[in-house]
């Protein structure tokens, strides 16, 4: 399936900003269960310092703001050749061990509830089948609702809130799956839903390593496994090393975005 996504980011600042630097993670790479036909990001107001790999692989672009600058924008966009691979994308390594993938980190750290979740997993006869229910009793346990959960939400607190976002979702996934010893990533990108072009935000899925397969995907959220509606963009330990734009400012204005999507096929 050929993919058609553009995604604009508009950061909006009440004052003059001294000086920002942001690290953007929007640019989808070639793999198994995707090509790149082309891509670009535009930069309104700032440019390009560096272009660069960090340690998962992710096509990163370092952009200083203009200074002085009240707004600041990134216009991606470009075609993608998806592949249904059935959820699987293989034995596809970086830089980064897989036992990197067995650690916590602080939005993913094991609470009392996740330990006692990640039991799922051995209840099945296979790992494969113990993580298909786990990905079950997660959006059960924590069905989609929005308003109920934030950015910086961790697995422990979404799974006591009992109502979360697919960040939350993944989050919870990646913390029980390292728990039971399995090794598990964070991964953001873009799903086309099928009844509607302007889609309301990007997605987040996770991808749990197995023996025989390598890397397999979970959409927690739709309760599926990755197909060719799905575009990767940035995988890490948890939310923040995904993340499509992180960075940060000095100065005390008050910020604000608007993020507006389309996918098409």
């Amino acid at each position: 399936m050929k993919l058609k996504i553009t995604h604009t980011t508009h950061y909006s600042y009440d004052q003059p900003v001294r000086y920002a630097l942001q690290q953007v993670r929007l640019t989808p790479t070639d793999n198994p269960q995707q090509t790149v036909r082309n891509w670009s990001v535009d930069i309104e107001g700032g440019s390009q310092e560096l272009s660069f790999r960090d340690q998962y692989n992710n096509q990163t672009i370092l952009v200083l703001a203009d200074a002085g600058q009240t707004e600041l924008r990134f216009i991606s966009t470009g075609e993608v050749d998806t592949h249904d691979t059935s959820g699987i994308l293989g034995k596809v390594y970086g830089i980064a061990p897989l036992w990197h993938f067995k650690q916590s980190s602080p939005r993913t750290e094991a609470g009392k509830n996740v330990r006692l979740l990640s039991k799922t997993i051995g209840k099945n006869e296979s790992i494969l089948g113990g993580l298909h229910a786990l990905s079950k009793s997660i959006l059960d346990m924590v069905p989609y609702q929005t308003d109920q959960t934030f950015y910086g939400t961790t697995a422990e607190e979404a799974l006591k809130t009992g109502g979360g976002v697919c960040q939350d979702h993944a989050q919870i996934f990646v913390s029980a799956a390292r728990h039971a010893g399995v090794p598990a990533r964070y991964v953001s990108g873009y799903l086309m839903m099928d009844d509607r072009i302007d889609q309301e935000a990007s997605h987040a899925w996770v991808e749990a390593h197995l023996d025989d397969l390598g890397w397999v995907g979970f959409d927690v959220s739709n309760g599926i496994s990755p197909d060719e509606r799905y575009v990767k963009i940035a995988t890490g330990l948890d939310s923040r090393d995904a993340a499509p734009i992180t960075g940060m400012r000095l100065g005390s204005s008050n910020e604000s975005m608007i993020v507006s999507l389309q996918i098409q096929q």
